[in-house]
C-alpha cells in the first residue's frame, strides 16, 4: 500500500514538476499587484512624478493623486482591474493589478440558508452592508446609516424628533410616523 502512494507521488511530480518549475520561472505576478480591502483606502507610493492614472475599471477601484508621487487607492467593489500610471511625457510608470478584497480581520459573515448577513466586529458586532449581503439586509442597513448621518443636518425626521423631545412626547412613536406615509 505505501509503495503505491510513493508511486503516486512521484509521478504526481513527473507530470506536475515541470508545470510548476514554469509559474515559478515566470515572473510574479502577486508582487505587481496592489490589495486594497472594500470601503478602505491605502497609499501607494511612485517612483516618479505622475502626469496620467487610468484605472482599467472605475467601479472596482478609484485612486487619486495627493501629491506628484502619492497616490491614494480606494476599493469600490470586489473584484480586480489593473492602475497604469503616466508621466508627463506618457512613458509608463506603473502598470500594476488592483486587487479588491473582503475585511479579513474583526469581520464576521452570518449564513442563513441562502441569505449572509454580515457584521463589523470592534470589539462588539454590529451589523454592516457589504456587497453580496441579502437585499433586505443591505438596503435596510444603509436606510439606518443614511437616517442617521441626516440626523444631525436639520432634515425634518430630526426637527420633528427634537419637537417631540422638547414637548416630552414619545419620540421614538413621532419618528416612526414620517417613514409610514
Amino acid at each position: 500500500m505505501s509503495t503505491r502512494l510513493v508511486r503516486s507521488a512521484l509521478l504526481a511530480a513527473v507530470l506536475v514538476g515541470p508545470i510548476a518549475a514554469a509559474f515559478m520561472a515566470a515572473p510574479s505576478h502577486a508582487a505587481d499587484m496592489v490589495k486594497v480591502e472594500l470601503d478602505q483606502a491605502k497609499i501607494y507610493r511612485l517612483a516618479a512624478p505622475a502626469s496620467t492614472i487610468v484605472i482599467g475599471n472605475p467601479s472596482i477601484a478609484d485612486a487619486t493623486l495627493q501629491d506628484s508621487q502619492t497616490l491614494i487607492v480606494t476599493g469600490r467593489a470586489y473584484g480586480q482591474t489593473n492602475l497604469i500610471v503616466l508621466d508627463e511625457q506618457g512613458e509608463t510608470i506603473t502598470d500594476v493589478q488592483l486587487a479588491v478584497l473582503a475585511a479579513s480581520e474583526n469581520f464576521v459573515t452570518v449564513y442563513k440558508g441562502a441569505k449572509r448577513l454580515s457584521l463589523s466586529c470592534l470589539p462588539e458586532c454590529q451589523p454592516t452592508a457589504v456587497p453580496g449581503d441579502d437585499a433586505e439586509h443591505f438596503s435596510g442597513i444603509l436606510g439606518q446609516v443614511s437616517q442617521h448621518n441626516g440626523a444631525g443636518s436639520g432634515s425634518p425626521a430630526t426637527a420633528s424628533t427634537g419637537a417631540a423631545a422638547a414637548s416630552g412626547t414619545n419620540a421614538s412613536s413621532q419618528a416612526a410616523a414620517p417613514s409610514s406615509q
